[in-house]
């Protein structure tokens, strides 16, 4: 059996679909449903079941992929360390947010040590951050909520960052000089997409505090809010870092946003069962110390 078989099989999971495996793996799908079925002939067992146009694990594949997970894992800590470290691939879990506007400057920094890294970033939201930070498909995570604790991950608090509300230089939250859950009452919001903590963060205070209000748009993109809140579309709640620039140009007003549970952070997570090559601990530390000398 080839661990391409496995990586596969992993692909099909993520997609839910033999095509979508095939378009992201550049295979044909024909090659992705041969590999399947010689998997299936080597466990003696089906591994996947159609519901409408998803594919579904079966019990034995579900038995399957914790292996094929380990298998990959231990394949590519194998190859890191028999390598002399300074190549190969970081794989980076984290949002658009983080991406952006925190994670830059040290990318920068950890080029000049490590030129022929091949740094990878895959976007998604914090839940599936963490999910694949645990399974080993991720080998680092950036995630933007309230403390995380889980049994399985490394947690780190880099820092706090700031909430506020962002209206345009008009609008009358302009004039407060912090904003609370009753002063958004009839207000047009402009939210993130679901699955973005800080969105469910306001919504769950807007909810339990009786406030009326209108979610006008919605949006998995940082520049299209803002350039909605800046044509006074309606008023949004985004990190400091993000508006950090149009608050500057008065193009944004931000006032910040107080509530008991707004208390988010920039986190570095990674797995307990995770192999730390010198790259990644370099840039671990790299991250770590820096955060911790402008503290």
């Amino acid at each position: 059996m080839e661990l391409t078989y496995l990586q596969t099989f992993r692909e099909v999971i993520k997609w839910g679909s033999f095509t979508r495996a095939a378009e992201q793996l550049g295979y044909a799908q024909s090659s992705v449903t041969t590999q399947i079925q010689k998997l299936e002939e080597s466990y003696g067992a089906v591994l996947f079941e159609r519901f409408g146009r998803k594919m579904k694990l079966t019990l034995a594949g579900e038995a399957l992929e914790r292996y094929a997970n380990e298998i990959i894992r231990l394949h590519t800590e194998s190859k890191e360390v028999v390598s002399k470290q300074s190549k190969g691939s970081l794989t980076i879990g984290t949002i658009e947010t983080l991406a952006a506007f925190f994670l830059p400057p040290f990318l920068q920094s950890f080029r000049r040590d490590y030129p022929e890294m091949n740094v990878i970033f895959q976007p998604a939201n914090e839940p599936a951050i963490l999910e694949s930070v645990k399974d080993g498909s991720l080998d680092i995570g950036f995630i933007l909520d309230q403390t995380t604790e889980d049994p399985e991950l490394h947690c780190i608090v880099l820092r706090e960052e700031p909430l506020v509300i962002v209206a345009n230089p008009d609008h009358r939250i302009r004039h407060l000089s912090r904003v609370q859950v009753e002063d958004l009452e009839d207000e047009s919001l402009i939210a993130t997409e679901e699955g973005c903590t800080y969105r469910a963060m306001l919504l769950k205070a807007l909810k339990a505090g009786g406030v009326n209000y209108h979610l006008s748009y919605e949006f998995g993109n940082m520049e299209a809010i803002k350039q909605c809140v800046i044509y006074g579309l309606g008023i949004a709640l985004l990190p400091r870092i993000v508006v950090a620039e149009e608050i500057s140009k008065g193009q944004l007003a931000a006032v910040p946003f107080v509530h008991p549970e707004c208390k988010f952070y920039t986190q570095l997570v990674y797995s307990k069962k995770k192999w730390l090559s010198k790259a990644f601990v370099d840039f671990k530390e790299l991250i770590c110390g820096s955060i911790h000398q402008n503290n």
